[in-house]
């Protein structure tokens, strides 16, 4: 019997008593392991071996084991220090133990959540106390890391789970595949078994030199199995914001660009937002640090915007009479919407000459601190988008909504009436879900009130609204959570198998 001088090699090398594993028998024959492989799977078909399957568990440290490893497990380092402050004996306090155990940031929650758990000791009152006896060289947790940073395996199911737990170990599943002779393949192997020089490809030499006329070619097996292959593709919400940039654009609309990081002042003073709105505050927005402020704010433009917070417009104006701070103003944070970029167009910061009648859109990200569910995350994708002409209504600013949303083949959308410091009338949109027959809300809109145009140096009305986008997308392709197409707990056959319907 003849054979691809690859199936000779396996066949030769397995055994008909036990299994032996691929990658002990590419070791073996000198051969790769995806060739050992191939050969296995085409002796299988031929009936001369089997290939036996079966799934592993397959145990590595993290990067933050691996340092636990190394410097020991926060907990433990929390309980060495007790000691050595002599916690043993009376406690002491818990500010002065962590002071000394090295540890910061995460680390010191981590060791104060695991330090009364393990025994190592309790915390009553803001003191720590250490218990004697305490061995942490009987910790399972410590012993099960020292041992897979060894290079060892590791028994004990209840510590690997909790290290697990801790994101201290990944575990995965892996498949371990073993070849056996079968009866055929012993007969054949005493009958004898040659090699055959076959040849895999078809080459331009083997064509030029008449080669190919003497060559045996290797049998290829149509039938078998394809790969899976799965390749890159444009996110589905990246298809969404091009196809609502064509649909504006096509609407008569120009794009708007600016900074993701912006003053207080363009995000929310520009917006007659007073500076004491439960909004501004430091839990709602990412406040940046370095900088902390923006370096220049055109002065006759602060000015006009604090007098319209202290004073109002007009004569039945009134303003907040509340406190109003240039400093505040000038504190830089991520914005927590793209009407920022509303403010540096009509007021003619970002550089343009913007008169009636006149439209501006934008399709970019605002960040806030929500609370993460299935329709908030902490950015999201925001449709930003204004009409400066003059003698608007609310008839023209539906109207707009109803047209915009029609391109989507969306026809059934619900107003509800709001309030909005810079917007009057305002009110919200909402769309019904495909799916779960659900309202939900897709949007914010308003025409600005006069305390937000004056101090901007605008005489025009001006309607404007900001749309979700990824609301937007629930509505065209059905799914319910937010967290299908964004962050680390997206859905990936989603994005492979969604298609955008227009």
């Amino acid at each position: 019997m003849k054979l691809p001088p690859q199936q000779v090699a396996v066949l030769e090398a397995a055994s008909a008593d036990e299994p032996r594993r691929i990658a002990d028998l590419a070791a073996a024959i000198e051969r790769p392991p995806e060739t050992v492989t191939g050969a296995a799977f085409e002796l299988e078909d031929a009936g001369l071996v089997d290939v036996i399957e079966e799934t592993e568990e397959e145990v590595e440290l993290t990067e933050e084991g691996r340092e636990y490893a190394e410097a020991g497990l926060p907990e433990v380092r929390l309980y060495e220090a007790a000691l050595d402050a002599g916690a043993d004996d009376e406690p002491v306090s818990m500010g002065e133990v962590i002071g000394t155990s090295g540890l910061e940031g995460p680390q010191v929650d981590i060791a104060l959540s695991n330090y009364a758990r393990k025994g190592y000791g309790s915390i009553d009152s803001g003191d720590l106390s250490a218990d004697p006896d305490a061995d942490p060289s009987e910790d399972a947790e410590v012993v099960a890391l020292e041992t897979l940073a060894a290079g060892g395996t590791v028994e004990d199911d209840d510590a690997l789970d909790q290290l697990a737990r801790r994101d201290l170990v990944a575990v995965r599943e892996r498949t371990v595949r073993s070849v056996l002779l079968t009866e055929a393949g012993v007969t054949e192997l005493m009958a004898g078994v040659e090699a055959a020089e076959e040849v895999g490809q078809l080459t331009p030499d083997m064509l030029a030199s008449g080669e190919w006329r003497d060559a045996e070619f290797a049998d290829y097996n149509v039938e078998a199995d394809a790969g899976e292959y799965t390749p890159g593709k444009t996110h589905v919400l990246r298809q969404a914001s091009e196809r609502v940039k064509e649909v504006l654009v096509g609407m008569g609309f120009q794009e708007m660009e600016g900074p993701h990081v912006d003053a207080d002042f363009y995000i929310n003073d520009c917006l007659f937002m007073p500076q004491d709105h439960p909004a501004r505050n430091h839990w709602d927005r990412f406040a940046l640090e370095q900088p902390e402020k923006i370096d220049e704010l055109p002065e006759d433009l602060v000015e006009r915007v604090e007098r319209a917070h202290r004073e109002g417009v007009g004569p039945d104006g009134d303003g907040y009479h509340s406190p109003w701070d240039e400093d505040f103003a000038r504190a830089l944070a991520l914005r927590g919407h793209t009407t920022s970029l509303t403010a540096r167009y009509l007021s003619g910061v970002a550089g343009e000459d913007v008169e009636a009648p006149a439209r501006y859109f934008s399709v970019e990200k605002a960040y806030r601190n929500d609370t993460l569910d299935a329709t908030h995350l902490l950015e999201f994708f925001q449709i930003e988008g204004w009409v400066m002409a003059e003698d608007l209504s609310v008839r023209d600013l539906m109207g707009t909504f109803q047209e915009f949303y029609s391109q989507f083949g969306i026809t059934d959308i619900e107003f509800k009436p709001t309030y909005n410091p810079y917007t009057e009338p305002s009110f919200e949109l909402f769309g019904r879900h495909p799916e779960t027959g659900e309202l939900i809300e897709i949007g914010n809109s308003g025409i600005f009130r006069p305390e937000m145009l004056e101090p901007l140096g605008v005489e025009a009305d001006v309607m404007a609204w900001g749309l979700a986008l990824e609301r937007l997308l629930m509505l065209v392709t059905g799914f319910e959570d937010i967290r299908d197409v964004h962050g680390t707990l997206c859905d990936l056959e989603f994005l492979r198998d969604a298609e955008v319907v227009y």
